[in-house]
């Protein structure tokens, strides 16, 4: 019994000290007030407009890099509603093109909606950086899972964007993205 015991507590203290990673030093773990006070402020409405070149690569859950990607944004607002457009070219020759629909509220707050998403994404920008919750649909040929997703965009000084986004199934990563989006003046 002193056995069982002792493998039953060592198992509470390893989730306990997992929990405790994600919940306090882990990407799960910034918030949106943790940029408030940086010098730039990130507005959607100026710093997401216009024509963007976007250029990333996607991690698989070992760490290694699974795909590349090149892809033309376009983004256009009326007052605090925009849309963004995106056509996707990765590295295997697929293309992909997606379109969201963004409301922003006057307090920071984002709502997010595209069709591939299951239900609607929220958000907040606050200081340098914005932060977005949603649940994505891959593709039928991608598996068709459904994932929890967390994106974070940081502004960077000469107005480009710095994205990195994890992907979750179960609670477990499963996918990460890092890109980066800049006006297509910056070339």
């Amino acid at each position: 019994m002193n056995t069982f015991f002792a493998l039953m507590l060592g198992a509470g203290a390893v989730i306990a000290l997992i929990w405790m990673r994600s919940r306090f030093a882990d990407f799960r773990a910034q918030t949106p007030q943790d940029y408030a006070d940086t010098p730039r402020e990130f507005d959607l409405r100026q710093h997401l407009k216009g024509p963007i070149l976007c250029e990333g690569v996607i991690y698989g859950p070992t760490g290694r890099v699974t795909s590349r990607f090149v892809a033309d944004f376009d983004a256009r607002w009326d007052g605090n509603k925009g849309v963004m457009t995106e056509d996707f070219r990765y590295d295997s020759g697929r293309t992909q093109s997606r379109e969201w629909r963004l409301t922003l509220g006057n307090d920071g707050s984002i709502r997010a909606e595209a069709d591939d998403l299951d239900g609607v994404g929220t958000g907040m920008q606050m200081g340098s950086a914005v932060q977005l919750n949603y649940r994505i649909r891959l593709p039928k040929e991608a598996g068709g899972h459904v994932l929890d997703t967390t994106d974070w965009m940081y502004l960077m000084e000469n107005g480009a964007i710095m994205n990195r986004s994890q992907f979750r199934k179960y609670g477990i990563k499963v996918a990460e993205l890092v890109a980066t989006m800049r006006p297509r003046d910056l070339n």
